[in-house]
């Protein structure tokens, strides 16, 4: 499968690293692939992950997008639109976009409010504004390592799908599986991300209980 992670952060190095593991062809997508290579900022930079990451490549997001089969959006919730928008309308079509955000803001510091909440979500956002994708929203409610390694916890827990094209959801279910996921829950049309991402101001006060984000929830049935 074609993929292609749009983002370069934490969520979106975890993704692409995992998905070319597993034998994918991976293209990260960028706005600037030479100001992201360049960068020396953070103790991470881009260029020593893609120096021990040879097999995924580094474009713009359109050039990405293009290429790819599957779309996975791992940037910045609040930036989202305006990413994809830069990934090309076109090269979104009829694609399986898989987004993985969440509408965290951080304006008036820490722990982050959402923008968008209750009567709408930023998954159903982006289904309005890129209308001929196919959006599936899911991965949102854990943290990077967990998304694509569950097994570092003790147990199997939950992981939730919504989007309102069923074959998408099953291709995103699919990847989901790879990961190692056992247990993922349809939650139904792309309306139900609306719960996911009103999760996070509980995941939030958990990590800070906890004092790790290395956990998840399970839904016992």
């Amino acid at each position: 499968m074609k993929y292609a992670v749009l983002g370069t952060g934490m969520v979106g190095r975890a993704i692409a690293g995992r998905l070319a593991e597993l034998g994918h062809d991976v293209v990260v997508g960028t706005r600037d692939p030479a100001a992201t290579l360049a960068r020396t900022d953070g103790d991470a930079p881009y260029a020593a992950w893609a120096a021990k990451h040879g097999d995924v490549a580094l474009a713009t997001f359109a050039e990405a997008a293009a290429g790819a089969e599957v779309v996975v959006h791992a940037g910045s919730g609040l930036a989202a639109l305006d990413l994809l928008a830069a990934a090309g309308a076109d090269n979104l079509d009829g694609k399986v976009l898989v987004d993985i955000s969440n509408p965290l803001d951080f304006s008036a510091g820490f722990p982050p409010t959402l923008f968008v909440k209750d009567t709408d979500s930023l998954g159903e956002q982006i289904q309005r504004a890129f209308p001929g994708a196919r959006v599936v929203k899911t991965l949102n409610t854990l943290t990077a390592d967990l998304m694509v390694r569950p097994d570092g916890l003790p147990e199997a827990s939950t992981v939730f799908v919504s989007g309102d094209d069923a074959e998408a959801k099953a291709v995103a279910t699919e990847m989901l599986t790879e990961f190692g996921h056992t247990d993922v829950i349809d939650l139904g049309d792309i309306t139900t991300a609306r719960g996911t991402e009103m999760l996070l101001p509980v995941w939030l006060r958990l990590m800070g209980s906890l004092g790790t984000a290395t956990f998840n929830f399970k839904i016992v049935r």
